[in-house]
């Protein structure tokens, strides 16, 4: 018995040893820290009160405790209420957790203004506040196709059919998310789904036949901004992007290719909308359907984009709102 007893402490001592980590180093807070009282050790700062983001700037925040903790940046613009929210967790707040490049996280997008950057510390009472001031806000490279800040472009072609309530206009409010300005796209139409559409070609950007857009498909992305109204009729935004494959200026729907970017409006306020344009397929009534040209995605062949604003007739009134309509390369929108 004695013998059994010397063999099953040899193998619980080894088991002890197996767990331990070397130099007594353990996984953890240790039980100190975690019971330890909250304590600032550097205090919550900016690294520089004013940036350019359209020169390139960024900013870091910074700060340390004597504990892992679960922290949120809310950075808010004065002007704009926009709003940056930048979290994470672990003892030390620095360039590597905590940078900003100006981009945004709840719309409107960041103008140049005085911001408030605000710390929280889940469970902590205390907050942290530092002040930055945007100089330049940041600038975002692409195609513009559409942020009507000048209003409606003398080139595009517009529809709007004559149902109720109809209202596609250039509106100026403070519902903008960006600059100014947004269309509203909005109306009652009990016979057809479309409420109204506007052709953007490429003839309004100075470059006849097609967009100046690289080749490639997996470098183009798209991107608007589209808000969601409640409680109304569900909107659908349809994008269709025709291909001017022979680049006679104009667009054969039954030999070059067209694809569609189906949007339907199932939120509320404002959301970024991205897709790489080799992403984008071809559809017909809604449903997937084959291209009639090459077969390939040819962001360099566009010559239209056509926008439509659509809505289930037997719904009623339909409403959505849309901006910053964008292509970008190599990477989607970061507003």
């Amino acid at each position: 018995m004695q013998k059994i007893y010397r063999v099953l402490l040899f193998i619980g001592l080894i088991s002890f040893i197996g767990c331990r980590k070397e130099n007594n180093v353990f996984d953890g807070p240790s039980i100190n820290e975690t019971y330890s009282t909250f304590k600032v050790i550097d205090p919550f700062k900016v690294s520089k009160n004013t940036v350019d983001f359209n020169a390139g700037e960024s900013v870091y925040f910074s700060a340390s405790f004597n504990k892992v903790v679960t922290w949120q940046i809310d950075i808010v613009g004065s002007t704009s209420k926009a709003h940056k929210i930048i979290e994470g967790s672990g003892k030390t707040i620095n360039i590597s957790n905590a940078t900003w490049n100006g981009s945004t996280t709840i719309f409107p997008i960041f103008a140049a203004e005085n911001c408030d950057a605000k710390l929280t510390i889940k469970d902590i009472a205390d907050t942290f506040l530092v002040n930055v001031q945007i100089t330049q806000a940041k600038k975002i490279e692409g195609l513009m196709i559409a942020d009507f800040e000048t209003g409606l472009n003398s080139s595009w072609t517009k529809f709007i059919q004559s149902g109720a309530d109809m209202d596609f206009k250039v509106k100026t409010d403070s519902v903008a998310p960006q600059g100014l300005k947004y269309l509203n796209m909005a109306g009652t139409v009990n016979w057809d789904y479309l409420i109204g559409l506007i052709d953007y070609p490429a003839l309004a950007y100075g470059t006849n036949p097609t967009f100046n857009l690289p080749s490639n498909p997996d470098d183009v992305y798209f991107n608007c901004l589209i808000y969601g109204v409640p409680n109304t009729n569900q909107s659908i935004v349809l994008f269709q992007f025709k291909e001017d494959e022979n680049g006679d200026g104009t667009f054969n729907a039954n030999t070059e290719d067209e694809y569609d970017l189906e949007v339907k409006v199932d939120w509320s306020g404002w959301k970024l909308v991205s897709i790489k344009y080799a992403e984008i397929t071809t559809i017909v009534n809604g449903a997937p359907a084959t291209p009639k040209g090459n077969g390939l995605h040819n962001p360099d062949k566009i010559g239209k984009i056509s926008m439509l604003h659509l809505a289930n007739p037997n719904d009623g009134f339909a409403s959505t709102k849309i901006d910053y309509i964008i292509f970008t390369n190599s990477k989607p929108l970061e507003p």
